[in-house]
């Protein structure tokens, strides 16, 4: 990853400032190349994981994930994996957990796996590929894409006003889990 030209110090913790804000304030919303900073941490994450994470920074995590990732996501990468050597089957194993994406506004996330419960809740514009998704997927989502590769939960799309999902329907059974009250 390319290095910013003015480093980011001073980070006030205690007020809750984030390296995303700071990069903004120094460089402007598209002052840095994409994957200026790309942070591959291991194991497992905890909560919130890529809140709020600003454009041309990326998080690739290998291992799995709590609840709220990509939470506000505003134009950041999220790529999560399971660990190398990992004997999970991860098209059948939940990688993270519940309301991912809530919020998001931009931004892109690639999910090895299948998600908790309420995958892109209020999603207005974030991209997201996933391998499967739990009760209430895409809920509330106003804009974004989601592709779905695998099964969903029961209440897929509620409250869904837009925004596109694209739904892989193996077993012929989404039909029934897709709740059609606001959506075509």
């Amino acid at each position: 990853p390319v290095k910013p030209e003015t480093p980011i110090t001073n980070v006030d913790r205690s007020a809750g400032a984030m390296p995303s804000s700071q990069l903004v304030e120094l460089h402007g919303p598209e002052g840095l190349p994409d994957d200026t900073i790309a942070v591959s941490p291991t194991g497992t994450a905890g909560q919130s994981f890529g809140a709020f994470l600003q454009k041309r920074i990326s998080f690739y995590l290998q291992g799995d994930d709590n609840d709220y990732v990509g939470q506000g996501l505003s134009g950041g990468r999220i790529v999560i994996r399971p660990s190398e050597g990992s004997e999970l089957i991860a098209e059948k194993s939940i990688i993270f957990g519940n309301t991912v994406l809530d919020g998001a506004m931009s931004g892109e996330c690639y999910f090895r796996g299948v998600e908790g419960e309420r995958v892109a809740v209020r999603n207005s514009g974030a991209i997201a590929v996933v391998e499967g998704v739990g009760y209430h997927g895409c809920e509330y989502m106003t804009g974004g894409v989601v592709v779905v590769i695998g099964g969903t939960g029961r209440n897929f799309a509620a409250g869904m006003s837009g925004g596109v999902a694209y739904v892989l329907d193996g077993s012929g059974t989404f039909e029934q889990r897709c709740n059609m009250a606001m959506v075509e």
